[in-house]
């Protein structure tokens, strides 16, 4: 089977680390999930630092909306911050059918409720749960851990 292509938009702190775990562990993604995980593409502002980071063989492109628009591209990872242009970089996303992983928070709580309804019309998801609580793993408990259950509110301060 095919490895699920993923693009990197963003090479900072958390797009490096996101890099070298998906790279590091990928014969154990493989065992676990019957599937690799490979990274197709990485977009950055800075190409000659990144690919003294990345090697020569992995793409690299100082324009993200080369990996929004890459046809191979299954998932793409927004790691870049803000809500301005990550809001129109994830939209475009999931109009082209992608599925889309953030960990940013001001993007979730600023365009939240655009970008989950736009993610159910084109039947991809929005994975976040590093944008929740410190990267507690509330999300997944609640999506499948408590799906009987009727949950009318959740309240807290939480902070990471």
């Amino acid at each position: 089977m095919n490895p699920i292509k993923v693009g990197l938009l963003g090479f900072g702190t958390v797009g490096r680390g996101t890099f070298d775990v998906l790279r590091r562990n990928q014969e154990e993604i493989r065992r676990r999930a019957g599937r690799g995980i490979e990274i197709a593409a990485v977009a950055v502002r800075d190409v000659k630092k990144a690919r003294d980071a990345v090697g020569p063989a992995l793409p690299i492109t100082s324009d993200p909306r080369d990996i929004v628009r890459h046809p191979d591209i299954d998932i793409v990872v927004e790691l870049i911050g803000g809500a301005g242009p990550a809001r129109a970089l994830v939209l475009e996303a999931i109009e082209r059918g992608k599925h889309v992983v953030t960990a940013n928070k001001a993007l979730l709580a600023l365009h939240g409720n655009e970008i989950f309804e736009a993610a159910s019309r084109k039947g991809v998801m929005v994975a976040f749960e590093a944008a929740v609580a410190g990267g507690i793993p509330i999300i997944k408990a609640l999506r499948e851990g408590l799906t009987a259950n009727r949950i009318e509110w959740i309240a807290g301060i939480i902070n990471g």
